[in-house]
């Protein structure tokens, strides 16, 4: 498939066929395309924790899902034969900026104007969204609710380290060819968000 037309069906699938997983080779493209993602100073301070067996995934569901019946989106999404979580490590950025080549010595987190930590391992989904499209797969990115982030770290061991940024969903699309309704706001045009030269 050509790159643009990976761009143009890039989209956030919410529903799976759960009885097609996805093909182990396809699952090592995703995560060796992933770590192809830039990183500030070439940290790669990410870390990909894959749920892939159904004990796996019930475990995740079950620690960041609220009580009671799982609504209508839960019960699409947890079809998903395979999440993966993207972590980002603060600790590797500030250790990185603290070698001779980048001269940072005090590891002062008040130099970083964004957390580049998140936003590399926001870019390594990103990729991962992208191999999912040309790979003829489904994909989204969700968030972790707040109040679930420590139940997950305890669920899967996850060190104090590294912060999960999100979970990307993956599998062959399901049947509920549904889109968000926030798709009705349309996407904004180019003449809208940029602006040349100045503001």
């Amino acid at each position: 498939m050509e790159f643009a037309d990976v761009v143009r069906r890039r989209r956030m699938v919410r529903d799976y066929d759960p009885d097609r997983p996805v093909p182990p080779e396809v699952r090592e493209r995703l995560l060796e395309h992933a770590i192809r993602a830039p990183s500030a100073g070439f940290t790669q301070g990410w870390a990909f924790l894959v749920l892939e067996s159904a004990a796996d995934r019930d475990l995740f569901w079950s620690v960041t899902a609220g009580e009671g019946a799982p609504d209508a989106w839960l019960t699409r999404m947890r079809r998903a034969p395979l999440l993966v979580v993207p972590l980002s490590s603060k600790a590797a950025y500030l250790d990185r900026y603290a070698e001779p080549d980048k001269g940072w010595t005090d590891r002062d987190e008040t130099r970083w104007p964004v957390p580049w930590w998140d936003v590399d391992a926001g870019m390594a989904a990103l990729m991962m969204l992208l191999t999912a499209v040309d790979e003829g797969l489904g994909a989204c990115l969700f968030g972790v609710p707040a109040e679930r982030v420590d139940a997950v770290r305890e669920a899967f061991g996850i060190p104090g380290t590294h912060r999960p940024v999100g979970v990307v969903s993956v599998g062959y699309p399901g049947g509920d060819d549904r889109r968000s309704p926030s798709l009705r706001r349309g996407r904004r045009g180019v003449d809208e968000v940029v602006h040349r030269g100045r503001w």
